[in-house]
């Protein structure tokens, strides 16, 4: 998909560049895979999103939705903006303007459901006391980080391409992007990107990094199981048959006529 990086686009790239784009990138991935491994090795029966609905169901019961189905329309949208070339989405049919007024609307909606879920599941952790109470250290590094993500991928989409003149992220980010996984990394396509998108890809690498040591490993335990399951199909177990009303009754008078 991506050229391989030359010689004269390494020159054009700073050591900080190579840092930030180009060694932080692949150390979040290592952490990623890695801290996986540990992880499921070491706390499988903690391997859970640690569910607190017993304890306050009423924030949870909007913002629990609004959060997760906001979440995967905008890794739909991720993953067609940054792995899908511009030049296939053409290929198809989709003119770059059709393309980017519908990934505009749509990934709006779906961002303000996200933003919207996920401030109310950080109000309802901060505001209910027994919830707060339950709230551990990988909790407080998820919460604020994935906001920071969160509000960050929002602010930009909201500044450049919602009120502002627009900006192509697919010939600078998704470069990037797809350069990282194809071993080819190409930090000059995005050194020069506004900076909320850079702020934006690096919380992302963070968040990456931080997955395997919180609740976000229960997106791999989801039960999909469930779909295929065959129905539980519960009988009386044969032979003992309820008892009649009359005989049970009978039994009660008689035992209150021997107590008196």
């Amino acid at each position: 998909m991506n050229a391989p990086l030359t010689l004269s686009a390494t020159a054009t790239a700073s050591s900080t560049d190579l840092l930030l784009w180009t060694a932080f990138p692949y150390i979040c991935l290592a952490v990623f895979v890695v801290g996986h491994v540990w992880r499921y090795r070491q706390d499988q029966f903690g391997w859970t999103s640690r569910t607190s609905q017993l304890l306050e169901h009423r924030w949870l019961r909007w913002g629990s939705p609004l959060f997760h189905l906001g979440a995967f329309a905008v890794i739909a949208g991720h993953v067609v903006g940054l792995a899908v070339p511009a030049s296939w989405t053409e290929a198809a049919g989709i003119s770059e303007h059709a393309y980017h007024t519908t990934a505009v609307a749509l990934g709006s909606v779906a961002g303000v459901a996200m933003v919207t879920g996920l401030g109310m599941l950080c109000a309802r952790r901060l505001l209910a006391r027994r919830i707060r109470l339950t709230t551990d250290r990988s909790d407080k590094l998820l919460f604020p980080l994935l906001t920071l993500t969160v509000l960050l991928g929002f602010s930009a989409t909201a500044v450049h391409n919602v009120f502002g003149g627009g900006y192509d992220y697919r010939e600078t980010v998704s470069v990037w992007f797809r350069g990282v996984f194809t071993l080819h990394p190409q930090p000059e396509a995005i050194s020069g990107a506004p900076l909320l998108f850079q702020l934006h890809a690096l919380s992302a690498c963070l968040l990456f990094a931080a997955w395997p040591f919180t609740r976000l490993v229960h997106v791999w335990s989801a039960p999909v199981g469930y779909l295929v399951r065959p129905y539980l199909v519960y009988r009386r177990r044969a032979g003992t048959p309820p008892a009649p009303k009359s005989a049970v009754g009978a039994g009660s008078s008689s035992g209150s006529h021997r107590a008196a």
